[in-house]
């Protein structure tokens, strides 16, 4: 069956919506590093006969590309990933996922600049829905404390994630997105190896600990994120306007909040229920934008030459 790019996104948004929970986790049982190192070697080692079988080795290091689908693994996975993960031992999943919609106002600006995407006023408005969560969040601490010190990190690394997309979004046509998911995986990993050496100067050493909670988040970051999750938005994404695919996806923290709440990371309080609510509204509204959308596209299509 082949999927819309509006059915790849609400997918790709149900894998997302686990990765902070599976970051937290991780805690304690192996750190970020090594987490990344196994969630991006996973994929290269699946998609081995892949590139093997279409020939795609070479183009994976053409000198056209190779320095374009870096860019996408730095910025896409390595050095964001690493943040959020790290910010995750500070931080709750559901703080982790409402602050990282702050990337939505580097969207809108990145995709203008870089893409020509005019945002609607719907879309304005949405945006500025689904970011009045994100005050809420940083209202509800009053104090500097560990936490805040995460959901800082979050904050100020979030708008790497948009360069990646748009790096992702300018390649050329032709390239399947199976192929950039495996480029990013690659990349990303090629990365990490010397960011895991750099990060012991500020005590992250790598560890590890072979328990349940270490396989089932190696098993989900390789496979169910960094394999399906990232090739369902490559679909979505280069096939409709970046910003309205980042708008939607980043209403995930509604159901990761919940999910959160149930297994104890995060408490219920009335400043993330309101982000909740404005997030859903926000949601709402994106999703109207890009379904007139494709209905316009699909009625120009329609239209016989003369």
């Amino acid at each position: 069956m082949k999927l819309s790019p509006l059915q790849a996104l609400w997918l790709s948004l149900a894998i997302t919506v686990f990765y902070p929970i599976a970051g937290k986790l991780a805690v304690g049982h192996l750190s970020p590093t090594v987490l990344m190192l196994f969630a991006t070697g996973i994929p290269i080692i699946c998609y081995i006969p892949y590139l093997t079988k279409n020939k795609l080795w070479s183009v994976l290091f053409d000198k056209k590309l190779a320095l374009h689908l870096a860019g996408v693994g730095f910025c896409s996975s390595a050095f964001p990933f690493l943040c959020m993960m790290i910010a995750l031992n500070y931080t709750t999943p559901a703080n982790t996922s409402i602050l990282n919609q702050t990337e939505l106002l580097y969207s809108l600006l990145l995709t203008y600049i870089f893409l020509g995407e005019r945002p609607t006023k719907k879309q304005l408005l949405g945006t500025v829905l689904i970011l009045t969560g994100v005050v809420f969040i940083l209202l509800g601490a009053n104090k500097f404390t560990m936490q805040l010190k995460g959901d800082i990190l979050v904050i100020s690394t979030a708008w790497i994630f948009q360069i990646g997309h748009i790096l992702a979004k300018k390649l050329p046509p032709n390239l399947p997105e199976h192929f950039i998911t495996a480029a990013r995986a690659f990349y990303a990993f090629i990365f990490t190896i010397p960011l895991t050496y750099l990060l012991t100067f500020l005590n992250i050493h790598p560890y590890i600990d072979f328990s349940w909670q270490t396989i089932v988040c190696v098993l989900f970051m390789g496979i169910a994120f960094y394999i399906y999750g990232n090739y369902l938005w490559y679909i979505a994404i280069r096939r409709m306007d970046l910003s309205k695919a980042t708008a939607l996806i980043l209403t995930y923290p509604v159901f990761t909040y919940i999910i959160s709440a149930i297994t104890g990371y995060d408490k219920v309080t009335l400043f993330k229920t309101l982000g909740i609510v404005f997030a859903l509204s926000g949601a709402y509204l994106v999703n109207s934008v890009i379904k007139k959308t494709k209905k316009k596209e699909v009625k120009l299509n329609e239209i016989s030459p003369v």
